[in-house]
């Protein structure tokens, strides 16, 4: 299972007039820890900002999935329904899941998150969809585990 861990990063940045101004921008980091999740946004974003920048706030959020479009850059939020029998009373359970999804409208973004749940078996709804301010999503990286060579 993914932890999506959202981070709150502030730097300075020159505007279209050429002043500095401080902003503070979102990212989403899929990361195994909170140390990882810090590590990979100070690799990523120092990368791209020159000077200091600061991490303002990381919060573990409830987004269980993220579906990537290459032609978007806006993150829109997807509040997911469908129902589940529980397996002990046997009744019918409604689960609740946070999505994002690339898009460039709402319209667009229900018609892929549709789209990208098409296979799901069980019928589900999406009540709500809202526009979120996050930049960038920095997905998990596996690293090869160190490994000693053995001389043949």
């Amino acid at each position: 299972m993914k932890n999506w861990i959202m981070a709150n990063v502030r730097y300075p940045k020159q505007d279209e007039q050429g002043r500095i101004k401080n902003v503070t921008e979102r990212y989403m980091i899929d990361a195994l820890s909170w140390t990882e999740s810090e590590a990979k946004v100070y690799e990523e974003i120092g990368q791209r900002v020159m000077g200091e920048f600061s991490i303002v706030q990381m919060t573990k959020t409830k987004v269980v999935d993220i579906f990537e479009y290459p032609d978007n850059d806006y993150y829109y939020q997807c509040k997911v329904v469908y129902s589940v029998a529980d397996a002990d009373s046997g009744k019918e359970k409604k689960v609740t899941n946070l999505m994002l999804v690339t898009a460039s409208n709402v319209k667009e973004a229900y018609e892929r998150i549709h789209e990208s749940l098409n296979n799901m078996l069980v019928t589900f709804e999406v009540p709500e969809i809202k526009l979120t301010k996050i930049l960038e999503v920095f997905q998990h990286t596996k690293q090869e585990p160190i490994g000693f060579k053995t001389s043949e």
